[in-house]
């Protein structure tokens, strides 16, 4: 596996990870949030956006390869009645696909999140066509516990998505 460390982001993230992040097949299996084509101003935005939200309810790292920003990993602690659970979304340039660096930051960051908050699941739902999604979830230690048929609408079609969770005892 290729070394990677998982940090704070930092403003000087921006350019590099505009490059990164400009990529239709990372946008395809994204929220519409994510933009496609993906620019500079975008990077900026959401790089200021994690800095000013702090860390009092979230996770939000850069994955850094050969010492530049390459991809994003979060989790989100939810609230209400899911207040003891945290979403977790990410994406990866690319080039490094398939070289298990993701399944790799998803248990790192997942460690971090039951260590730091009051949490009994992390979940996360990627799209049903996305194996490699998938994949890493599954080697991540996620149980799919389901599929949401017809659950989503994104770029003209209409699409399903999994339910994906990793407990607090299945790591500890």
């Amino acid at each position: 596996m290729v070394p990677f460390i998982l940090r704070s982001w930092q403003s000087s993230d921006a350019e590099p990870i505009t490059a990164a992040a400009n990529n239709p097949k990372i946008a395809e299996n994204l929220r519409n949030v994510f933009p496609s084509p993906y620019t500079l101003a975008d990077a900026a935005w959401f790089i200021g956006d994690c800095i000013a939200q702090g860390e009092a309810r979230q996770l939000m790292r850069t994955i850094v390869i050969d010492g530049k920003a390459s991809g994003s990993i979060s989790i989100s602690v939810k609230d209400d009645i899911y207040e003891k659970s945290a979403e977790l979304g990410y994406w990866l340039m690319e080039e490094h696909w398939g070289k298990g660096i993701m399944t790799e930051a998803v248990r790192q960051i997942c460690r971090e999140a039951f260590a730091r908050f009051d949490l009994l699941r992390i979940f996360a739902e990627p799209f049903a066509d996305n194996r490699g999604s998938r994949r890493v979830l599954e080697k991540a230690g996620f149980t799919c516990e389901g599929t949401m048929r017809n659950g989503i609408f994104k770029n003209g079609r209409v699409r399903s998505y999994c339910m994906y969770a990793l407990l607090r005892e299945e790591i500890e």
